[in-house]
């Protein structure tokens, strides 16, 4: 993805070191094999129990089966020296591009339909992170708190995502991203707080109306996958990339490699294969109102 790194995003909030080992859930920071399971499973990509205010945990019916799970050690002298350069750096800018391209889209959305969209805040952490939804360890993955407009991100998420589940690329993380900020953009519209109330009131269907959800933010993130094509900066491949990480954090593919079975009842967030559909639904049309994942037969 072509991108010219400036100005730091005024919507970025750079709080890196400052949660400390071993706090939030108590999870530890992600390491090994159990890290990456904790990552992938508690969340992925923003939980909806997260956007519904319901802490940083998503209830994961393996949550069980990973507190049994050994949390590797943070190798000695993993961290950086104070005053050292950031070996983030060139990383960090990335993300503030993609975050600040990302809202700048739908603020042009809103905008053409007469609304106003208040941007989101992205904030950088490592290890934990207090959020308006509460304390959250990295494991918890990437995620969106409804209750103050954030997303929060721990930078080495990318790279588990690049080296366990073979998602690697910077469109990859860029789709990461977006699908955070259309659960900011599903908050704007409302729909957040429809759901949650649906959820409530339906316990049933709590688990369809969570798969729903996701898959439109996958669709919301293709929307702007779109725009990126239409503007030049999408370069060989990302669209590829895109796709790989869409189909990575899919239910069936997370659940196969934690415990060697799949259960579609338990399903929160969709399959690999309808994570991919959407977002290319999105990205092929560029069309947000092709993204109605709630239609009955959209599922």
């Amino acid at each position: 993805m072509r991108f010219t790194p400036g100005q730091r995003s005024g919507n970025l909030e750079d709080r890196r070191g400052a949660g400390g080992r071993g706090g939030g859930m108590g999870l530890g920071r992600p390491g090994g094999i159990a890290g990456v399971i904790v990552a992938l499973v508690l969340a992925v990509l923003g939980g909806s129990q997260v956007i519904g205010g319901g802490g940083g945990g998503s209830g994961s019916p393996f949550e069980d089966i990973l507190k049994g799970l050994p949390v590797a050690e943070e190798p000695a002298g993993a961290q950086p020296l104070p005053g050292a350069p950031d070996p983030d750096a060139k990383l960090v800018d990335f993300v503030s591009f993609v975050l600040d391209d990302v809202q700048t889209l739908w603020d042009e959305k809103f905008r053409a339909a007469g609304k106003d969209y208040g941007e989101a805040k992205l904030v950088l952490f490592t290890a934990a992170v207090s959020s308006g939804c509460g304390q959250a360890s990295a494991a918890t993955g990437p995620f969106y708190c409804q209750l103050d407009r954030t997303v929060y991100v721990d930078l080495d998420f990318f790279r588990e995502l690049a080296k366990r589940f073979q998602a690697p690329g910077d469109f990859a993380q860029a789709y990461v991203i977006a699908h955070e900020i259309a659960h900011h953009v599903q908050n704007e519209l409302g729909v957040a707080n429809r759901v949650r109330e649906q959820r409530e009131n339906n316990p049933d269907e709590s688990n369809e109306l969570s798969v729903r959800q996701e898959l439109q933010a996958d669709c919301l993130a293709g929307v702007w996958a779109h725009s990126t094509y239409q503007r030049g900066i999408l370069e060989a491949g990302d669209l590829e990339e895109g796709l790989g990480a869409a189909a990575a954090v899919g239910d069936d593919r997370i659940q196969k490699s934690v415990a060697g079975r799949v259960d579609p009842e338990s399903f929160t967030h969709g399959t690999s294969e309808q994570r991919t559909e959407w977002f290319r639904r999105g990205f092929d049309t560029g069309d947000a109102d092709r993204c109605d994942s709630f239609a009955p037969a959209n599922l």
